[in-house]
């Protein structure tokens, strides 16, 4: 349970008290945290639920709801995309490139991405919220929290000894990863028979080719990777799915 306590109160609002806060339960709460993804994505739908019943346009719609996913998670997965983003589009060695995601100020690479990623997501909500895909809401969301996993996997080391990372890096063994992905393709094929595992399957390759530039850049990832890869999970999904 502490993990599952650590993995609602770091990833949402929650009024949720952490327990023990240490290597085992970071550990857990990295493996726990797509349940949290599902609820944020729940919290999502019957946010453009609705307002579809009172009317408001679809993009609009999309737009609120991505500001309430800001607004559950803290905006500490947007966050964490923006340095992210910042360290990669640096020049100079790892050290240099880590140097600037603890910075905290947002570049224009930056900027660039939120607008991109944001507005990727307000508009595929919006479509999928007038088709009245609530299911693809949810599997999107938890499909981005399934990143940390495939982040931490067995193999993949911290940038850096210090720091979120550092915790959890290397912690998930292959099977978790593999049975929340297998999953998270099954979820999808309910609502989307064919569409919705080829979202999930495009979101698993985009983050696997991402966890790689991310290792070969900074040499391992960071707490601010893991944010990153949930943002780059949820808005593939999101995108694939609204385009079909």
């Amino acid at each position: 349970m502490d993990g599952l306590r650590l993995a609602m109160s770091w990833l949402s609002v929650a009024p949720v008290r952490a327990g023990r806060v240490d290597a085992r339960a970071c550990r857990q709460a990295i493996a726990l945290a797509p349940l949290v993804g599902a609820l944020v994505g729940g919290i999502a739908a019957a946010v453009l639920w609705v307002l579809g019943v009172l009317g408001a346009p679809p993009l609009l719609a999309g737009l609120l709801a991505v500001a309430a996913l800001v607004l559950v998670t803290r905006g500490m997965h947007v966050d964490g995309l923006a340095d992210t983003v910042d360290g990669l589009g640096c020049y100079g060695p790892p050290e240099r490139a880590l140097a600037v995601m603890r910075d905290g100020g947002a570049g224009p690479f930056a900027v660039v991405a939120l607008v991109l990623v944001l507005g990727v997501q307000a508009v595929s909500l919006g479509e999928l919220a007038a088709a009245g895909d609530w299911a693809t809401v949810v599997v999107a969301c938890a499909a981005g929290r399934a990143g940390f996993a495939l982040c931490c996997r067995t193999g993949v080391p911290a940038a850096r000894p210090e720091g979120m990372g550092a915790l959890v890096a290397g912690s998930q063994p292959v099977w978790t990863v593999a049975a929340w992905w297998l999953l998270l393709f099954v979820a999808a094929g309910i609502s989307h028979w064919w569409t919705g595992p080829v979202a999930v399957a495009a979101a698993l390759a985009a983050l696997l080719v991402f966890i790689h530039h991310v290792r070969r850049r900074f040499g391992g990832i960071t707490g601010d990777v893991l944010g990153a890869a949930s943002e780059i999970g949820t808005t593939t999904v999101l995108a694939i799915c609204a385009i079909a």
